[in-house]
């Protein structure tokens, strides 16, 4: 062998040990340490959790709106029947009339009748009943249509109505109108 043979030979177990050991540390660093993997789940797990709080606050607002278009619904299915019997449903008949020709008041002209909403609506989007009470013509009301909302519960600040604070209080506009002003000025 000559000198250039053996200079080779030298070189190349030279660059193979060099491979082998670069191979060596590559393979130590192929996987993650524990430390790096749970910074990276807590990294998921604070970022899944703010998505969640959105996603669920966003939930909430969306059965809310839902519950104010179905309220919409089931007044415009009032008006409908308004205009073929002259009246509202009374609190026997309540809201199921709207959709089933069987609760119907038996004096009424069954004839008439033809279904007021397309599919039945009777629980709000949290599964309660809708309230409702037929119209009052002591106090001049055409009816009283609610949810009790999230919460279930009648009176609380979460109910949706179908009548706004700009239509007055529960005994209407006019209540009261009649009565004189109190007088002006500080005694006598």
């Amino acid at each position: 062998m000559n000198g250039f043979e053996s200079s080779i030979e030298t070189h190349n177990a030279t660059g193979s040990d060099r491979a082998h050991i670069g191979q060596r540390r590559v393979a130590r660093r192929r996987g993650f340490t524990l430390i790096e993997v749970l910074i990276v789940i807590a990294i998921v797990l604070a970022l899944g959790a703010l998505v969640g709080v959105a996603v669920l606050n966003r939930k909430d607002t969306a059965d809310a709106d839902l519950a104010k278009i179905q309220l919409k619904s089931i007044e415009q299915g009032l008006k409908y029947f308004y205009v073929d019997y002259g009246r509202y449903p009374n609190d026997e008949e309540g809201l199921a009339v709207l959709w089933d020709k069987e609760v119907l008041d038996p004096d009424a002209d069954a004839t008439k009748w033809s279904g007021y909403l397309e599919d039945p609506l009777p629980r709000d989007t949290w599964n309660n009943e809708w309230g409702y009470t037929g119209e009052d013509p002591e106090y001049g009301e055409k009816y009283d249509l609610w949810s009790f909302g999230p919460d279930g519960e009648d009176g609380t600040e979460d109910d949706i109505n179908a009548w706004t604070s700009a239509e007055g209080d529960e005994f209407g506009d006019e209540f009261g109108s009649d009565l004189p002003s109190a007088p002006s000025g500080s005694g006598p």
